[in-house]
């Protein structure tokens, strides 16, 4: 037997359909407090100084948490390739600003006190809001849409074609559903972001980071609350008409899927998976409750918790489906036909059984040499080695 058939197909499919959940979280929980703390900066921080405190936070570790945004988009490329594909086709240009505003960002960490003019590092403030706020409002925004099904359909080549024009096709991922995903996305993030300063900054940042957080938190309830709300009543899930092949080629063109049901019967057939969303509320309730209260590590524990059970609960409420096709359903791509083949899914999983523990290791041993909270003094003297 060849190495890579000691592992069924179908079971590796389900591996790296969990390790691409594994990859966004973990980008979300690391890089997303930086982006929430980009958000925040304008308004944590009424000097300079305060406001270079708040950089400085995130200073040291904002590189190492993008590896994160790396290894989700090469596991896509190399595991799903259809998706890659077709996602990338029909969110170009969402893709193209989201990659400008996360260029935007480095540039405005290394330049920003470079020049002692404040209308320079008030400008480069607002930069690294922009490089915060764009990315955390797309990628929910991205969401949405694929709960909703994208505008695609698949050739006999399975060539992926879309509705609209370049530009229309933007504009039209800017829908209702979408943008209240994108308030979720938004806020959680600032919530994540001010529980970070809540834990790293000493007052007045603390309390004015806690004070927004708190109320970012309580619109990140409310607003996955109601898209719940939205998702079991107005919008049409996606279900297999038949049996399912898990372990045939990936050719989404030889599944047979309906539209029209509610994506919430995931819960009546598979009901541990209410484990998600209870996560993200009781996370996200909590820990607004732990801004108030003061507490750090708890608070940025619970905040962690909440966005784990949020981003969960959206992939295990779809499973298998992974970006189903409103315009032709048997079009969309499940877990059971987009991936690579067998063996490039175990040589992968190989790799990743080597370095993911060794990133988490390094990325371990980062923060705990850079634990602590930044003060003035940090900042002012230190101008030389800091942000």
């Amino acid at each position: 037997m060849i190495l890579h058939e000691l592992i069924d197909i179908e079971i590796l499919r389900v591996i790296w359909w969990a390790l691409l959940g594994v990859l966004l979280i973990g980008f979300a929980l690391t890089d997303g407090f930086d982006m929430g703390v980009g958000v925040l900066i304008p308004f944590v921080g009424k000097t300079d100084v305060e406001r270079r405190i708040a950089i400085n936070t995130i200073g040291p570790v904002w590189e190492g948490n993008q590896v994160w945004f790396i290894l989700g988009g090469g596991a896509i490329f190399a595991a799903w390739p259809p998706l890659y594909a077709v996602s990338f086709s029909g969110f170009y240009l969402a893709m193209f600003v989201v990659l400008s505003a996360l260029i935007v960002r480095p540039v405005a960490f290394k330049y920003r006190s470079k020049r002692e003019d404040p209308v320079w590092r008030n400008t480069w403030d607002w930069a690294l809001f922009v490089g915060g706020a764009v990315p955390a409002l797309i990628f929910g925004v991205a969401v949405g849409n694929v709960l909703q099904g994208v505008p695609f359909h698949l050739t006999d080549s399975l060539m992926p074609m879309y509705d609209g024009t370049f530009y229309g096709k933007f504009l039209g991922l800017l829908n209702p559903f979408a943008l209240l995903a994108g308030v979720v996305s938004l806020s959680m993030l600032i919530m994540h972001g001010a529980a970070w300063l809540s834990l790293k900054a000493e007052d007045p940042i603390k309390a004015r980071a806690r004070s927004i957080g708190t109320v970012s938190g309580i619109v990140a309830f409310a607003a996955y609350a109601l898209a719940g709300l939205w998702l079991a009543f107005g919008i049409d899930g996606y279900a297999f008409a038949g049996n399912v092949i898990t372990d045939g080629p990936s050719n989404p063109l030889f599944s047979d899927v309906i539209k029209g049901d509610s994506w919430l019967t995931a819960y009546a057939t598979r009901p541990w998976i209410v484990v998600a969303p209870i996560m993200g509320f009781a996370g996200i309730g909590l820990a607004v409750l732990g801004l108030r209260a003061g507490r750090e590590v708890s608070t940025l524990l619970f905040s962690k918790m909440g966005i784990t059970g949020i981003i969960s609960s959206v992939g295990l409420t779809m499973f298998p489906f992974i970006l189903p096709s409103s315009k032709d359903p048997h079009s969309s791509l499940t877990v059971w036909d987009s991936s690579s083949s067998q063996q490039t899914l175990f040589v992968m999983l190989i790799c990743a059984l080597i370095f993911m523990p060794l990133i988490l290791a390094y990325t371990a041993w980062v923060y705990k040499v850079l634990w602590g909270k930044v003060t003035e003094a940090d900042v002012t003297e230190n101008s030389h080695s800091v942000y």
